[in-house]
């Protein structure tokens, strides 16, 4: 039986042209194509496809990604054009997605991640691969509870990484960057993380590493931080 597929992607022209590709082969069956994320997610309750095709190309694709993978329990998301960058492979990774073709992989290699991932199986690049492990092994070394070193207690995983990266001096924009994930969702967690802290300023972040190296008899590390409110 073919494995269905649910293309995703807002360029008409690369749209058609991966679906009429993917439609040769016999083993896969695109049942559907969508144009937006609305769209995507309308037909990912309504036909529960095997698969959901993503162009990571769209605007805001990871956030769509994770709404898909959040809506079913039957659809797994492969990244379709994903760039091997680490913070889009670890955003992708924590949106839910479970395959990966990277923008230099052939039709060949779509097919064989299709397959895979349709089996419950994992099939990555060498490089994908070894992002991913870096971020587990980096998780395994963080202290219990999932938040960074250093970061207060109460701070989920994610808003203790972008805890560190607001006393590296990061803006919110470059955090965004940085990680993969919108602006607006960086501000959400950078304004949950100042509530949970009591904090009032950017500024007032740095303080709580420079006082966590002092309790570690450590100097503190010069940086360069806004003072401007998020």
């Amino acid at each position: 039986m073919s494995t269905q597929v649910l293309l995703v992607s807002d360029q008409p022209l690369y749209r058609d042209g991966v679906a009429r590709t993917l439609g040769e082969e016999q083993e896969i069956a695109v049942v559907a194509a969508a144009s937006c994320a609305e769209q995507a997610l309308e037909l990912v309750c309504l036909l529960e496809p095997e698969i959901v095709l993503l162009d990571m190309g769209m605007p805001h694709a990871i956030d769509v990604a994770r709404q898909i993978a959040q809506s079913t329990q039957r659809s797994r998301v492969v990244a379709l054009a994903i760039r091997e960058e680490d913070s889009e492979v670890i955003a992708c990774a924590e949106a839910g997605v479970a395959g990966y073709v990277p923008r230099n992989g052939s039709v060949r290699d779509a097919i064989d991640v299709i397959l895979a991932v349709a089996r419950g199986e994992a099939r990555c690049s060498p490089r994908i691969v070894g992002t991913l492990l870096r971020r587990i092994a980096a998780l395994a070394a963080a202290p219990q509870g999932g938040g960074h070193a250093g970061a207060p207690a109460g701070l989920t995983a994610r808003e203790a990484e972008i805890l560190a990266l607001l006393q590296q001096g990061l803006s919110n924009k470059m955090i965004s960057r940085r990680l993969g994930i919108e602006l607006a969702t960086v501000k959400n967690h950078v304004h949950s993380v100042f509530g949970k802290l009591g904090l009032r300023r950017r500024a007032e972040a740095a303080v709580l590493v420079h006082a966590s190296d002092s309790k570690n008899g450590g100097d503190a590390d010069e940086r360069s931080v806004e003072t401007a409110a998020p």
